[in-house]
């Protein structure tokens, strides 16, 4: 049984219902269903603003890396029927030159990274898993603040496969975004980087 709440409603769920959610609540959604989600949790939030800190520089702004990637918090997607808010995604400037001037987003991204939590991991895990492979999103990261690790998953034939996974305090070249090292001990709380400890 999902830990999110299913929001029970006697039709399928609208934009309308979206924009009325609490708002600290995260609403979405998926399969004609709203799901409402809490914000997140103290290590979740560390771990999103770390990530944040990794990537915007050499891929959003270009400076000690390669550019060409605009990498957002939080967008709400609508893709197809769904509307999903994913904890980070990005989009290659090839596919997506500029943010465009709307609330959400219909081109769907060329990653995806899902922050999990005790409250989303299944919801993460499954159904929105199932929309991302609908809609072509090439890579999805799964990041476990409490195991301390990256779940990396690629798209081939339509299905997800696991393609590596990292973890603890390891400095890691991580497909798409494999032209930089990262240090992953920087993510976590309490958790101090291992330089030595190479991948």
């Amino acid at each position: 049984m999902l830990d999110v709440p299913r929001v029970a409603l006697d039709r399928p769920a609208t934009y309308e219902d979206l924009v009325t959610a609490p708002e600290n609540l995260v609403a979405e959604i998926i399969d004609g269903e709203l799901w409402t989600s809490p914000r997140p949790a103290p290590r979740h939030a560390v771990a999103y603003a770390r990530l944040v800190s990794l990537l915007e520089p050499p891929f959003g702004q270009g400076r000690g890396g390669p550019g060409r990637w605009i990498i957002l918090a939080e967008p709400e997607l609508h893709l197809g029927t769904d509307a999903l808010v994913p904890d980070l995604a990005g989009w290659r400037r090839e596919r997506m030159a500029r943010v465009p001037d709307t609330v959400y987003f219909a081109l769907s991204p060329d990653w995806v990274c899902e922050i999990l939590s005790p409250s989303t991991a299944v919801l993460d895990r499954t159904r929105k898993l199932r929309v991302y492979a609908r809609e072509g999103v090439r890579h999805v990261w799964l990041v476990d603040p409490d195991t301390r690790t990256i779940e990396v998953l690629v798209l081939e034939a339509g299905r997800w496969v696991v393609v590596d996974a990292f973890g603890a305090s390891q400095v890691a070249r991580i497909e798409p975004f494999d032209a930089v090292e990262l240090e992953l001990g920087l993510l976590w709380v309490d958790a101090a980087p291992n330089p030595g400890e190479r991948r």
